[in-house]
Order: structure tokens, then C-alpha cells, then sequence
């Protein structure tokens, strides 16, 4: 399995246009017939205007097919990105490997937070192998939504979602990890491995299945 991840920068002001061709007409045509989506959101803190989508696949064969095909459907081509590509600044893939199971909360309600975090080169590993040693303790506080390691694009980095109820929950929840001994021990090890930390906080979209 792997998972791409999208980040399209909208024109300032254009943000509820692209939503409403993209639940109106673009998932109507695509469904999951190419490529699963996971999910989709739009920036509510970080960077602004932009809508950031994940899918899955099976494998980068399999990716290469399914856009192909997309390619060449005609509703597609003809109906939705007439619409969308003159409200897009910029896009920007990446390609991830799972390195935590994709646990997608059971019930709605959620804001998102994704994290990306940049290794010393050739450290992604060893900070991945700290952070998942210390998952358990930090899942008594919250749960982690999905953990991935890039393997196109940016490399060296690990990203990593989680899911809180609104921004009171996630101060709250932060407050209490940051308070825990051996949560303060893994940071401890693995703090010097990062060159660089990234957050930005999501808001599902209206055709996201993760809401």
C-alpha cells in the first residue's frame, strides 16, 4: 500500500468555488473507481487556501494505471478541470510509505492536525523506531490517525495525523503529553535527529470521508 498526499494552493477568495466543483462534480465523476480518497481538508491554520487530499493505492503501478485512466475519462477532462485549474496557484504531491496502520476516527466532529517533520539526512528512521516505541503511551492521551515516511518528493521526513475535537481539546491533550516522563525521555532522544517541525491544522471537507 501506499498513499499520496496533495496540496493544491488556491487563489486567495477562490477556496468555497473549488469545494463546490470538487463535491459536485469532481467526486461524483471520480469516486474511489481511481484511487481511494482518505481524506480531504482545507487549512485553518499555516498556510491559508489550500486543500490538501490523501488517496491510497496498492502500489505506484497501480497509481500510474488509475491516473491514466483518469486521464483519459471524459467527464473528467471535459466537466471538472475546466472549472478548477484557474483557481489553482500550485500543487504539490507526495508519495508515502504507511508506517502506522491509517486509523480514521469512528465517529465525526474532528479537527486535523497534520505534522511534518524533516530528519538529519538518513535519520528518518531512527527517529521513526523512537516514535513508534513511544506510541502507546502517547495514544493514552490522544489517537494517532496515520504516520508515513516519504519515499518521493521531500525525503527525510515523517508525517504524521492526528484527530482532536476542536482546537480546546488539542491545547488540552498537548498540555498533558508534554507533562508526561516518558514522553519527555523520547524527546529527549529523538528531538536532535529534526532538522525541521511543520503543523498546519485541517478542516474536513464536505466530501471528505474523514469528518
Amino acid at each position: 500500500m501506499i498513499y499520496e498526499l496533495r496540496t493544491y494552493t488556491l487563489q486567495p477568495g477562490k477556496q468555497g468555488e473549488y469545494l463546490k466543483h470538487n463535491s459536485d462534480i469532481g467526486r461524483p465523476i471520480r469516486g474511489d473507481k481511481f484511487g481511494k480518497l482518505e481524506g480531504s481538508w482545507t487549512t485553518e491554520f499555516g498556510t491559508l487556501n489550500q486543500y490538501v487530499h490523501l488517496w491510497s493505492y496498492s502500489d505506484l503501478v497501480e497509481r500510474e494505471r488509475l491516473r491514466g485512466e483518469l486521464a483519459k475519462n471524459e467527464a473528467w477532462s471535459r466537466d471538472y478541470l475546466p472549472k478548477i485549474r484557474p483557481l489553482l496557484l500550485a500543487q504539490e504531491n507526495k508519495i508515502l510509505s504507511p508506517q502506522l496502520p491509517l486509523k480514521p476516527p469512528a465517529d465525526v466532529g474532528h479537527i486535523y492536525e497534520l505534522r511534518t517533520y524533516r530528519s538529519q539526512v538518513g535519520k528518518a528512521g531512527e527517529w521513526l523506531g523512537y516514535f513508534k516505541a513511544i506510541m502507546p503511551v502517547r495514544e493514552k492521551y490522544s489517537k494517532n490517525v496515520g504516520a508515513w515516511q516519504t519515499e518521493v518528493a521531500q525525503l527525510n521526513e515523517v508525517v504524521h495525523l492526528w484527530a482532536y475535537r476542536d482546537l480546546n481539546d488539542r491545547a488540552a491533550t498537548r498540555g498533558k503529553v508534554l507533562q508526561d516522563p516518558e514522553w519527555q525521555a523520547f524527546l529527549g532522544k529523538s528531538a536532535s535527529l529534526l532538522l525541521e517541525m511543520r503543523s498546519v491544522v485541517l478542516i474536513p471537507a464536505p466530501s471528505s470521508p474523514m469528518k
